[in-house]
């Protein structure tokens, strides 16, 4: 039995699946907002190249119901994309000039 959180055949991702692989938007946010920018930024140097592979990988299961593994690695992509704004473009974790806004999503997206 693996102890893996991701496919095997993202199995170059796994240093990054504990701690980016998050079920929830907020623990996502969380993460990001309370990550330094060296790490965001080797995360994302590592995923970003791999991001189309995996969407063609999940599309061959179905959504709704989708193994730990995969749902792991769908979350892996929603965490690429909440660390992407801030490794691009704003190259630090808040949204530049944002103060202390925030705004608390009610319902989670599924999945």
């Amino acid at each position: 039995m693996s102890d893996a959180l991701l496919p095997a055949e993202f199995a170059d991702l796994e240093p990054f699946a504990e701690r980016w692989s998050l079920a929830t938007e907020a623990a996502r946010y969380a993460t990001r907002v309370n990550s330094p920018m060296a790490e965001m930024e080797a995360f994302y140097a590592a995923a970003y190249p791999r991001v189309a592979e995996a969407m063609t990988y999940l599309d061959g299961f179905p959504l709704a119901d989708l193994p730990d593994q995969q749902l792991n690695l769908l979350y892996l992509t929603y965490s690429l994309i909440m660390v992407s704004l801030p490794v691009e473009v704003w190259h630090q974790p808040r949204v530049i000039d944002s103060g202390t806004a925030y705004f608390d999503r009610y319902l989670e997206p599924t999945p």
